[in-house]
């Protein structure tokens, strides 16, 4: 395997192992930090991380996504790139701590002032480390980026658990922010080997921005959503409301960072360079999506069909009210795995497409909680379902005229893994009648077996040459790995 597929799997195998690596350690960091914090402390974070979030898109201002995709990425488009994210990070970081008691005061909850001003500095460190990352993902260096990652998430995990131990309540979550935040972009700076010049274009400013404000216009509606639902959230269940559906939120991130988000940085980057082939494009994106599917369908069922075990488990007997919401968030994102089709508009040049979308989506979505929040967690939940189901329908058909095929062509990877699911997620649930009164790690653990061996022979058998290509990679990615680190120690030895 030579050229961009070898490239291509390397970087996903690498993206996928960061994921794997954070993702687990932070899942064990967040069970210790819940038998320590409030469900009112994870409420108060997530306020402040979506605020910060919003600051750092609008910093980026999509430049970041430009770079990847870009047929130019020379000196003076990236440093040109740079002096705008940087400038415009310093400011929208001063302007968030000044509106820190404003956003306290719309949202009814004046303990989130402080939270939100000692996080945003955490805005202006994504803002300095934005270009260096875009041109490590531009140039396949995800081993690189799997390193840095890993050794901030670390080192932010660590402190926090120190600190929640120590009784600092939610500065353990902000201090844990800020750490993985100053690692990430220094050791950014240090693997890219990268310094901006002193030159900046205003038409390479301009072009940039032509296509970024469409990019962040998708985050932006995003942000939006997410922060106007926070609000009503609060106003009608209160910060612990929000805490306990913020935990089972996290729980479906946590399943999709395992699966399917190792591929999505690594999408914009390929695609943009097979884009000139209608038909490498088309079948590049198929493979890509059916693989995701077969990784993703596995975890969330476990999600799905193990919550009532996996959240008193992890988290403690008082997360319970998470549960159910849990379980219906997985089924969900079994419909969401969009952030290929993100890519693949980004690596079109069509930004402005995907937007129309995303405005249709967020607005159904910030509707449906409004609806629903009155009648608690679970119909919040239950409303997200609906709109993810919709909202793949129309994906099919809009990916499917970008990639000239009819919808339905598009719709076969999730409708050829649908089979496989449905059986292994009914058998799941038949032996969870028999495992309910045994420990919850015993009943965890009998769930996830039942899964994979019911659901990895059917797909086999249903799907065989997605499960022959996912197996050659990885044994492709495993021989490279094993070469490179025979050269290593030959390289020491000599």
């Amino acid at each position: 395997m030579s050229g961009l597929t070898g490239e291509a799997a390397s970087s996903v195998i690498w993206s996928m192992t960061e994921k794997w690596v954070l993702r687990i350690t932070g899942l064990v960091t967040m069970a210790i930090l819940a038998r320590f914090l409030l469900p009112e402390d994870f409420g108060q974070v997530a306020i402040a991380l979506s605020m910060v979030a919003l600051v750092q898109t609008l910093a980026d201002a999509g430049f970041s996504t430009y770079l990847q995709q870009s047929e130019e990425a020379g000196r003076r488009t990236t440093s040109t790139a740079f002096w705008f994210t940087a400038g415009a990070g310093a400011v929208l970081t001063g302007m968030l701590i000044a509106a820190a008691p404003l956003a306290a005061a719309v949202l009814s909850a004046p303990d989130i002032s402080p939270v939100i001003r000692a996080m945003a500095p955490a805005a202006l460190l994504v803002a300095l480390g934005a270009v260096p990352v875009a041109l490590l993902r531009r140039q396949l260096r995800f081993r690189a980026l799997a390193v840095q990652t890993a050794v901030a998430g670390g080192a932010g995990q660590l402190i926090a658990i120190v600190l929640a131990i120590g009784g600092t309540g939610v500065w353990a979550l902000v201090a844990q922010t800020l750490v993985v935040q100053f690692l990430s972009t220094l050791l950014a700076w240090t693997a890219a080997r990268w310094l901006p010049g002193r030159t900046f274009s205003r038409q390479q400013l301009g072009q940039m921005l032509r296509f970024g404000v469409k990019v962040i216009g998708v985050e932006f509606v995003s942000l939006g959503r997410l922060w106007a639902e926070q609000a009503l959230i609060i106003s009608v269940l209160g910060t612990a409301g929000l805490g306990f559906y913020t935990i089972a939120q996290r729980l479906v991130m946590i399943a999709q960072d395992l699966t399917t988000s190792a591929l999505v940085p690594v999408s914009v980057t390929v695609f943009a360079r097979v884009r000139g082939s209608m038909t490498r494009l088309r079948s590049g994106y198929l493979r890509a999506q059916t693989i995701s599917h077969v990784l993703v369908v596995p975890v969330m069922l476990v999600l799905a069909v193990g919550s009532p075990w996996a959240i008193p488990l992890v988290f403690g007997g008082q997360w319970e009210p998470s549960i159910l919401p849990a379980q219906i968030l997985g089924v969900a994102a079994l419909f969401t795995l969009g952030a290929l089709d993100h890519g693949l508009f980004y690596s079109l040049g069509e930004p402005g497409r995907w937007l129309v979308l995303a405005v249709v989506v967020e607005a159904g979505t910030l509707l449906s909680t409004a609806l629903t929040a009155p009648f608690g967690l679970t119909a919040v939940a239950w409303g997200y379902l609906a709109v993810a189901v919709l909202t793949t329908m129309a994906r099919w058909v809009m990916v499917g005229r970008q990639l000239q095929a009819p919808w339905w062509t598009v719709a076969t990877p999730l409708a050829r893994c649908a089979l496989p699911a449905a059986v292994a997620g009914g058998t799941a649930h038949l032996v969870s009648r028999w495992t309910a009164d045994l420990h919850d790690a015993v009943a965890l653990t009998c769930i996830g077996l039942c899964i994979l061996v019911v659901y990895v022979p059917l797909a086999r058998w249903l799907l065989p040459d997605t499960w022959e290509e996912a197996r050659g990679l990885l044994a492709e990615r495993l021989r490279t790995a094993g070469s490179e680190v025979r050269t290593g120690r030959r390289s020491r030895a000599s």
